[in-house]
């Protein structure tokens, strides 16, 4: 019965898909996970502890309050950069998918020694299986400049609240390095040290890219020429209105805002051309070419003449009959 599945066009055997994504995609997506859970909320990697100088107007805006109260809370910002994504894949699979669209059905059916692959199935884990990877390393990558760096907020002097007076202050110029100079909060004033990059401008275009390329790549419907560009205008501005309100609400500076929309722009680019090659179906190998006619000099086809027999090998091959009167006598 697998030999004459394996016959039929369309159809792959595997036998190392199932241990390769038990074993080692699960092992790295685990791993990732664990690595962001570390940064996120242990202390397994501490923050960098920065100077400042006595009465830096860089950093001495007001303390706008916990990130709970933001015009645009985390728990708002995750959600969307979540919840986006995972519809949009999931309706555009299923709609393409019923739909028969070219281009976004597989042509190779994955079967194992366990168990049998739907493409449909296949194509929603591969591409919500990626963006999530690519969540969570953004997570990474922003954590750990963060912790790297240990850039101080707009408002990290609010948050501080230095005793001047104790640290010798007498000029704008003179700069303090004492690891307990601030008297203020111990986790405000770790928060205020996580600026560059921003997460949440990081994550924003991060998902908004990953979306637009997508829609952009996958969706292909005719007579709506205006309905691509709109719907990833839209989420690429909704990204961006996330680094606006950061820096309003003098919580990132417009470096950090802009370091987070390139670190989450280049996760997503490199995942979707370099990992599951923009979205494109898995082709098989191309049949070997056939073998042509040789071909002239001038690239015209040779033309095939008959045989013509030459008349020394007629008489070469003739053999005289006996009794012949012209038999030769020795």
């Amino acid at each position: 019965m697998m030999a004459a599945e394996e016959e039929k066009p369309g159809l792959k055997s595997s036998s190392s898909i199932v241990p390769c994504f038990l074993f080692v995609e699960l092992v790295i997506m685990a791993g990732t996970v664990l690595l962001a859970y570390y940064f996120e909320y242990t202390d397994t990697f501490p923050v960098h502890i920065q100077g400042f100088f006595c009465y830096d107007k860089t950093f001495s805006k007001p303390y706008p309050g916990p990130d709970e109260t933001s015009k645009i809370p985390p728990l708002l910002v995750y959600s969307l950069v979540t919840g986006i994504p995972c519809f949009t894949i999931l309706m555009g699979e299923l709609v393409a998918f019923f739909l028969k669209a070219e281009g976004t059905q597989e042509k190779t059916i994955v079967t194992a020694d366990c168990c049998y692959f739907n493409p449909l199935l296949r194509r929603i884990v591969r591409f919500l299986g990626v963006f999530s990877f690519g969540l969570f390393t953004t997570t990474i990558f922003a954590n750990a400049g963060q912790a790297v760096t240990g850039n101080q907020t707009p408002h990290f002097l609010s948050a501080c609240r230095p005793n001047y007076t104790a640290l010798g202050c007498t000029s704008n110029m003179q700069y303090i390095t004492q690891p307990r100079a601030c008297t203020g909060n111990p986790l405000v004033v770790a928060s205020a040290r996580k600026s560059f990059p921003s997460k949440d401008a990081a994550l924003s275009v991060y998902s908004a890219v990953y979306t637009v390329m997508y829609v952009t790549l996958v969706f292909r419907t005719k007579g709506t020429r205006l309905t691509k560009p709109t719907v990833s205008l839209t989420l690429l501005c909704l990204a961006m209105l996330v680094g606006v309100v950061k820096v309003a609400e003098y919580r990132n500076h417009w470096a950090d805002v802009l370091a987070g929309f390139f670190t989450g722009g280049a996760i997503a680019v490199f995942l979707v051309t370099c990992v599951i090659n923009n979205f494109q179906q898995t082709r098989p190998p191309p049949p070997p070419p056939r073998p042509q006619r040789p071909e002239s000099v001038l690239g015209m086809p040779m033309v095939a003449l008959p045989c013509v027999e030459s008349p020394l090998e007629k008489l070469s091959g003739t053999q005289t009959p006996r009794g012949s009167p012209f038999t030769e006598i020795t």
